[in-house]
């Protein structure tokens, strides 16, 4: 049977975090097992996201920007302009892919992509996510419910990183977080700089491939 297709969104402006929270629940406790695979490209406005299990001490002082509690799994993160955001609402159950899989199968699109821009990243098995040179460049966070997935990946392209200011990291003390465009300042400063729709069709076509490709997957 052939594999429904993957709808593909990409969304213009600054999102509101709640409402995309909000609208991907919906999507998932209504789909049916016909439903089509769908994956949002997006930016939120500056907000902090707690995980199902995080831990108020990793929100080092008050701030101003919004908490949201989320249903995710993972700590305490910042989302914000310039920080692309790549949620898949997947049927885990159709596509056969178990949780690691999900996981290991969305760090390895973020690697891949950083390759693209002749730049190394690597996942830690004991903290996902993508890294360059101990610094950490993508985020993941999931939520499954009856086999099928939502959330996703943030990746920071060109944002301020000050919104990480104010938290441990995805609940790591004193992680340091970097960005996409400072990589390439150092590691390539003849590079041109993507620009992060850019950056959202190359992943979009990497993450596309990945669904439509078991053989990738399995």
């Amino acid at each position: 049977m052939n594999q429904p297709d993957l709808i593909i969104h990409q969304f213009d402006g600054l999102i509101d975090y709640a409402t995309s929270f909000q609208n991907m629940k919906t999507l998932t406790e209504n789909r049916q097992d016909t439903t089509s695979d769908e994956l949002w490209l997006l930016q939120h406005h500056d907000v902090l996201t707690q995980g199902q299990a995080g831990k108020p001490e990793h929100i080092l002082h008050s701030t101003q920007l919004p908490l949201v509690q989320s249903d995710r799994g993972g700590q305490v993160t910042w989302h914000g302009q310039g920080q692309l955001i790549a949620y898949l609402l997947y049927d885990l159950n159709r596509l056969k892919w178990n949780v690691r899989q999900l996981v290991t199968n969305t760090e390895n699109a973020l690697i891949e992509l950083l390759s693209l821009y002749d730049i190394e990243a690597y996942a830690k098995k004991d903290a996902p996510g993508v890294y360059v040179n101990d610094a950490k460049i993508g985020s993941l966070g999931f939520k499954i419910r009856r086999g099928r997935s939502y959330h996703g990946l943030a990746i920071n392209i060109d944002c301020d990183l000050k919104g990480f200011t104010h938290i441990n990291p995805c609940g790591y003390s004193g992680l340091r977080m970097t960005r996409l465009v400072d990589e390439l300042r150092i590691q390539h400063p003849n590079k041109p700089i993507p620009t992060l729709n850019q950056v959202a069709e190359q992943l979009s076509k990497i993450l596309l491939r990945q669904h439509q490709n078991r053989n990738d997957t399995e």
